[in-house]
């Protein structure tokens, strides 16, 4: 039998009690007890006093979203709009850019008259008058933002250089004997220097690297006469000429291009008399003044392929390229697309192989571009002169050059080109000029009959015409005015002659805004099978993307 005094195994309690000492008295037991409870209080009191400032913070910071910081408010446009000048004269140059502060691109293009405000005289500026003005225009409602009023007369003008480049101006401008670069958000003058001797250039101006070392990225002026080509480099803080003019052996050039190669090398394209060629930048730096070159980067491949003694590298042999047009890709260098007088050509940029050669006639225009289908390759829309007052739209397929769609129009007289915007859908909206064959019954189509037309390749057996301006068009641009929103069309209108001065009307209208009041035209041979409703609701459903 187990005795009370020794605790074993049967008894665990007791031997517990025995094994921890004696049982803590009454007022320790309290003394404890109220520790507990006051470390407890301090704690609750902490978490009341950090919940209540949490919410004292999230307050604050809901009333400032709500009522100290304003929401961004989405710039008011109108869905049309007209400026007219009296009394003026204007020219083929028109630049859509953001001049203002909002997110709405705006209008630069030039006059020529004797005053564009009350207090903007060319008495005022102290120029002959008429002279130039040089204007920008709200892309939203038409207000002008500035003018600047410049020495007559007007020879060209180019805009868009304002890329990261350490530029202070965006805009140049050849008028009298001058060269003037122009800031195009105030207008402001940034620098004016005399025109070069015996350079008359043309539009385009190369934007180039910095070559002066300045940090500041320079230009290049080239111009041409029937015997040769020459270009100059000019500083793009001061306007000051780099080095000596630069002449180049080519001839009967239509448009000058920078190509950028996959090493990231500059090349001068070149037309002459057996067809286009490029020429080192950096070989025309050279030229102009020794040891400019050493900044600029070479491509070895496309120099294997370069004359010893010229440096220039054949691109695509012919006796008649007309026109040289780059098609610009995501992230491969731009294709070039090549117009002769029997054939367009498209040549890879990275390794100037051919792509594909369509035969064609005379072409009217300079191609544009768009998305026929949604291979995500840009197609090619050329205008065909096939004779008898008539003309083809064709389309091509950007990678083939097979005919993707065509149309045949009145060809008549001062039609734009086509163009061309994109749409959410990948494909993109064409807009052209011309008439119908069937909605005239003479044969020389009159300026009073020209119509648009849009094309949406979803329904490729349909167009939308709309009776449009009657004027003469001096330039017509269709863009985008917001990121991915906003598709527009600008049209710039006046005297047919030049050195006429007449009205000059420069509007804005919103793409979409012609299509309720537009006529459905069926083409081909099906003409499709939905309703004119079907195709109205099409359009007005459009949405556009810069991508």
């Amino acid at each position: 039998m187990e005795t009370t005094d020794h605790a074993t195994e049967g008894d665990p309690l007791k031997r517990g009690e025995e094994e921890t000492g004696p049982a803590p008295s009454a007022t320790e037991l309290k003394k404890k007890s109220c520790k507990e409870v006051l470390g407890f209080a301090k704690l609750t009191h902490w978490r009341t006093a950090v919940f209540f400032f949490s919410l004292f913070l999230c307050l604050t910071i809901v009333f400032a979203f709500s009522f100290i910081i304003p929401c961004p408010v989405r710039p008011q446009y109108l869905v049309s709009w007209n400026r007219t000048f009296s009394e003026a004269e204007t020219f083929d140059f028109l630049a859509v850019e953001a001049a203002s502060s909002d997110k709405v691109l705006d209008v630069l293009f030039v006059l020529k008259t004797r005053e564009c405000s009350v207090n903007n005289t060319c008495a005022n500026a102290g120029l002959p008058s008429p002279c130039v003005f040089v204007l920008a225009v709200d892309g939203t409602d038409g207000e002008t933002l500035w003018e600047r009023p410049l020495h007559p007369e007007f020879h060209w003008a180019q805009c868009g250089l304002e890329k990261p480049t350490g530029r202070t101006w965006d805009c140049l401008l050849s008028h009298s004997d001058q060269i003037t670069a122009v800031d195009k958000h105030s207008g402001e003058i940034k620098w004016q220097q005399p025109q070069p001797s015996g350079l008359h250039s043309t539009v385009p101006v190369l934007s180039v690297p910095d070559l002066d070392g300045d940090k500041v990225n320079d230009v290049a002026l080239v111009a041409s006469d029937s015997t040769q080509t020459q270009l100059v480099f000019l500083s793009g803080k001061t306007g000051v000429q780099i080095g000596s003019t630069v002449s180049l052996e080519s001839t009967g050039t239509h448009k000058h291009l920078l190509h950028r190669t996959a090493e990231d090398s500059l090349y001068v394209l070149l037309q002459t008399d057996t067809g286009l060629y490029g020429l080192a930048l950096w070989r025309i730096a050279a030229k102009a003044k020794a040891g400019m070159e050493v900044s600029l980067k070479k491509d070895k491949h496309w120099e294997k392929k370069a004359s010893g003694a010229t440096g220039l590298v054949p691109i695509y042999e012919s006796d008649s390229v007309n026109q040289v047009v780059r098609r610009e890709e995501r992230d491969d260098p731009a294709n070039l697309l090549l117009v002769t007088s029997t054939e367009v050509a498209l040549v890879d940029g990275k390794n100037l192989q051919l792509l594909w050669i369509f035969n064609t006639s005379s072409v009217l225009s300079e191609p544009s571009f768009g998305h026929f289908n949604k291979d995500e390759v840009l197609d090619v829309v050329v205008e065909e002169d096939v004779g008898n007052y008539t003309k083809r739209i064709v389309i091509l397929d950007g990678k083939s050059g097979g005919v993707l769609w065509e149309v045949s129009l009145l060809s008549g007289p001062n039609a734009p080109r086509p163009a061309s915007i994109h749409t959410t859908t990948s494909v993109s909206i064409f807009m052209f000029w011309g008439t119908m064959p069937t909605e005239t019954n003479s044969s020389i189509p009159l300026t009073s009959e020209r119509r648009s037309y849009m094309l949406h390749p979803l329904y490729s057996q349909v167009l939308l015409e709309s009776a449009n301006v009657l004027d003469h068009i001096i330039t017509f641009k269709a863009t985008l005015l917001e990121r991915g929103r906003h598709a527009a069309y600008f049209l710039l209108t006046g005297p047919g002659t030049e050195g006429d001065e007449d009205i000059v009307v420069l509007s804005k209208r919103k793409l979409k805004q012609d299509v309720p009041h537009s006529k459905v035209l069926r083409i081909g041979t099906g003409g499709g099978s939905e309703s004119n409703d079907d195709i109205i609701e099409a359009f007005k459903r459009l949405r556009f993307s810069d991508e």
